[in-house]
């Protein structure tokens, strides 16, 4: 098991960026894929942005692709998430979270491991 806080939320105007961050401690990080994913009000959770065990592999949903980056570093136990060109139709609390594979899943049912999320206001 890995214990995972992110932070970085804050509220922001639309067509800002923000860089959301998730701290890693327990287990060896670099063991686990990690993701991001978001849960907007009266919305299921949903897939954001993945990144292998080692990085240099990811993926992302197709409403955030060429806007948002994930990236990780293993040797600071963090993983990285990137928001560029933000719209209110991000807003939403955004997870990380970890499985231990080597590469990530786009389901969130093969995560074990989550953040307590951080919540990002996009304003209009």
């Amino acid at each position: 098991q890995v214990q995972l806080v992110e932070s970085g939320g804050g509220l922001v105007q639309a067509g800002d960026s923000l860089r959301l961050s998730c701290a890693a401690s327990g287990r060896t990080f670099s063991n686990f894929a990690m993701g991001w994913f978001r849960q907007a009000p009266g919305k299921e959770r949903e897939f954001v942005a993945g990144i292998r065990r080692f990085g240099g592999n990811t993926g992302y949903a197709d409403s955030v692709k060429g806007r948002f980056t994930i990236s990780r570093e293993n040797a600071k136990d963090a993983v990285y998430l990137k928001m560029n060109s933000l719209t209110a139709e991000d807003t939403a609390v955004y997870y990380c979270a970890g499985q231990a594979a080597l590469l990530y899943s786009r389901g969130r049912d093969d995560y074990n491991d989550w953040g307590q999320g951080t919540k990002v206001t996009v304003a209009s």
